[in-house]
């Protein structure tokens, strides 16, 4: 039986991004995704600056069908009184992607570098090895010297690998749906409302993504699209008789506490490796950094065996770059649940944009 040196559970951005980057350094490489490609998913699509660069290194964003994004320059915060803020990113701005397109752009570059992608392939179980490791799927065995997991934020190989960490406190949410019109602004637009929070994103010539994010128990009533968009009445004004471009799409609970990132001839990236909230937006970002710093070593790490000292480098760069995002993170997160806090911040900023300006580019470089 053929053995692969890395197999890739999961043909999302960060699944696709390691495999990109480790078939680029010589290795054989293989994806397997439990349904077709491209893959989909509740997300609110928005590429920042240094999330642009990374496709860039991929070669992925030359595959990107343009008509399928849309540039943005900044972030604009909406309050329920229309009071605002707004800021604009470091050059070159943001990206508002279709999480299908951004895919196939990835899809087509793993191929081109020579990954094997195995769609409709679902892993049953998995045990690792002293020589690798081996995973039951309906169709046979798939072994490989090497196993990412970058199975989502539910991660069943990270929880059957002991490496969930149960996690206390309040559960976050979201929705997204797209809506079929031309942006009416060139900034990712956060309006908030008592216990919600919409996002909405340019994602094409003619395309809105409409995202919300609340907390359990904030929301009282049935919680559905309709009744979300309800609570924003100048937005629902926009979209009024609009038509729809993708069917509702959920997710959650977002916050996810893992034990660590690697263990021997095993590691996590993206979701599955630990997450808090999409409240910034930072998620692809933050996928794409860590999948290229996993690639990038797993030459060298195989050479040695590929213990879990061997795959430090990598936990060390997940920390380093997963701290800065927690730390904005939970500071948004405290903002949204304190309304009058958050009320008297974005009025600053709004006084401000100079302030404003110098907190993205600290956050988002």
């Amino acid at each position: 039986m053929r053995r692969h040196d890395v197999v890739v559970v999961g043909g999302g951005p960060a699944g696709l991004a390691v495999a990109i980057t480790a078939a680029r350094r010589g290795l054989d490489t293989v994806v397997l995704e439990r349904s077709s490609t491209p893959v989909d998913k509740a997300c609110g699509e928005g590429l920042m600056p240094s999330g642009l660069e990374a496709l860039e290194r991929l070669g992925a964003l030359s595959h990107l069908d343009r008509r399928e994004s849309a540039p943005f320059v900044g972030i604009r915060y909406v309050q329920e009184d229309g009071s605002s803020a707004e800021g604009k990113l470091p050059a070159p701005g943001g990206l508002g992607v279709r999480r299908l397109a951004l895919s196939s752009a990835l899809v087509s570059r793993a191929r081109e570098v020579g990954v094997d992608l195995r769609e409709h392939t679902q892993v049953v179980s998995h045990q690792r090895t002293d020589a690798g490791v081996t995973l039951e799927t309906p169709t046979g065995p798939v072994q490989a010297r090497f196993l990412v997991a970058a199975d989502g934020l539910a991660s069943p190989l990270r929880r059957a690998e002991g490496l969930d960490v149960v996690r206390e406190g309040p559960r976050r949410f979201g929705l997204r749906r797209h809506f079929r019109r031309v942006p009416w602004t060139p900034y990712v637009e956060v309006h908030f409302a008592s216990g919600v929070e919409a996002y909405v994103t340019p994602a094409g010539a003619e395309r809105v993504g409409i995202a919300f994010l609340w907390e359990a128990g904030t929301v009282t009533e049935r919680v559905g699209f309709e009744a979300l968009l309800a609570r924003f009445p100048k937005l629902a004004e926009k979209l009024a008789g609009v038509e729809t471009d993708s069917q509702v799409r959920g997710a959650g609970p977002l916050a996810r506490v893992v034990r660590r990132r690697v263990a021997d001839r095993f590691a996590l990236v993206g979701d599955a490796a630990g997450y808090v909230d999409a409240v910034t937006g930072e998620g692809l970002t933050l996928a794409f950094t860590c999948a290229e710093s996993l690639g990038a070593l797993l030459p060298d790490a195989l050479a040695k065996g590929a213990g879990r000292d061997t795959l430090m480098p990598y936990e060390r760069t997940f920390q380093q770059v997963f701290r800065k995002y927690s730390w904005t993170t939970h500071g948004l997160l405290m903002l949204t649940r304190r309304p009058r806090l958050r009320r008297s911040v974005v009025r600053l900023l709004g006084r401000a944009p100079w302030l404003f300006e110098r907190i993205l580019a600290t956050v988002v470089t």
